[in-house]
């Protein structure tokens, strides 16, 4: 390639895959015209599904575990070393890098501003919203809850129904914000030097074969976006990196680069340690607490979470470990670790697990993952998740 490419990386909270380029009911026209110009990572996957760990895996292409993100930034957790985030290999091969925080609510803004004014080129623009995260905006008339459907894992009750309407009403906001930095980038006559991706809804569009609305039905993980920018920008990559360039399946020379990906969760409200491996067939997951219930305050609030509760959810128990089968079961409602039929894939999956777990040096093989003096833990027999009263008086304790 004889110019770098320019990176805009556009990312959102707890967005998932709940946006009209994934086939749902969920009108997103910015995104949608993204995917039908970019291409669209059908069956990828976050390293951690929660909020600091996830972006930490993605921006230093190394697991939790590995660059310290085990918890969250706003309750006392940080990298442990700073000089693993990509903007460090990014500005030793020139590239001019502006970062601005998911908390600043004109975000978009600040984008177009930036875009605008001819910025030097190469460079890397990450841009973070607070949507698609609790707690939801009011739904507007195009978010009528009776016309609404919950995830498949929630009944379908008027309190589900109005939790993904607030949702779809969130998604709403996010679409528009992201049309304001894209229609900034197109009017800066930039659009054909520039690389998007967003969240675990991974779609990429711009030079190097991202275009022509494909999609990829590949196996591909969040550590794998570090890999694959300094493989399309020509950039030596630093020691370290776990994931895997997917430039072999965008130029059509592979139809896979991962065999299985890998996630993890540590610290969010409270300490939940859990290991997770996923192939095309299977899904294995192995929990490392001495207890069987969930950990409700791990679970935002909200009314969906609500109705949980009023059908005695803590008293629910959670198998220490679960294999599901993703032909059959997609939603894995089903544990099978149990089933005879299914032994040898239980053995398979236990293996690969015990395989990367060494492989990465997890400290769980050591015992329970240590957290940083000064960070704050939830009691794990609270109901309720982690509120800004609460984390006021952490910080004024």
């Amino acid at each position: 390639m004889s110019q770098r490419p320019n990176i805009l990386y556009i990312h959102s909270h707890d967005t998932g895959r709940y946006v009209q380029p994934y086939g749902y009911a969920i009108p997103t026209p910015n995104i949608q015209q993204l995917a039908e110009e970019g291409v669209v990572f059908r069956q990828a996957h976050c390293a951690n599904p929660t909020c600091s760990p996830s972006r930490a895996a993605l921006l230093t292409g190394r697991w939790p575990h590995q660059c310290g993100m085990t918890g969250l930034v706003n309750l006392g957790w940080s990298l442990s070393d700073y000089g693993e985030h990509i903007v460090h290999t990014l500005r030793g091969a020139g590239y001019q890098t502006v970062i601005l925080t998911k908390k600043l609510d004109e975000a978009e803004g600040v984008s177009a501003e930036f875009l605008a004014d001819v910025p030097e080129e190469p460079f890397f623009l990450d841009v973070g919203f607070t949507q698609t995260h609790r707690p939801f905006p009011k739904p507007g008339p195009a978010e009528d809850p009776r016309w609404v459907a919950p995830p498949a894992p929630l009944p379908d009750t008027p309190a589900t129904r109005q939790d993904m309407a607030g949702f779809k009403a969130s998604a709403r906001e996010l679409d528009e914000r992201m049309g304001v930095v894209l229609r900034a980038l197109d009017a800066a006559g930039l659009r054909e030097s520039t690389d998007h991706g967003t969240g675990v809804m991974l779609i990429m569009r711009g030079p190097g074969g991202f275009g022509g609305g494909r999609v990829l039905e590949s196996l591909v993980s969040h550590v794998d976006v570090f890999p694959t920018l300094c493989d399309l920008a020509e950039i030596e990559p630093r020691e370290g990196l776990v994931g895997r360039s997917l430039m072999p399946l965008v130029r059509g020379e592979a139809a896979e680069v991962n065999e299985a990906i890998f996630a993890q969760v540590n610290y969010h409200d409270t300490y939940e340690p859990q290991r997770c491996v996923r192939t095309r067939r299977w899904k294995y997951i192995r929990r490392f607490l001495d207890r069987d219930g969930p950990l409700l305050p791990n679970c935002d609030d909200g009314l969906s979470k609500d109705v949980w509760l009023d059908h005695d959810w803590p008293a629910r128990g959670v198998d220490a470990e679960q294999l599901y089968d993703l032909v059959f079961d997609p939603t894995e409602s089903c544990n099978v670790a149990t089933d005879a039929a299914c032994a040898d894939a239980l053995v398979e999956m236990r293996g690969r697990l015990d395989q990367w777990m060494h492989e990465s040096c997890d400290p769980l093989l050591d015992g329970p993952v240590p957290h940083p003096e000064g960070v704050y833990i939830d009691d794990p027999d609270e109901i309720h998740s982690i509120t800004p009263e609460k984390v006021k008086r952490w910080r004024n304790r």
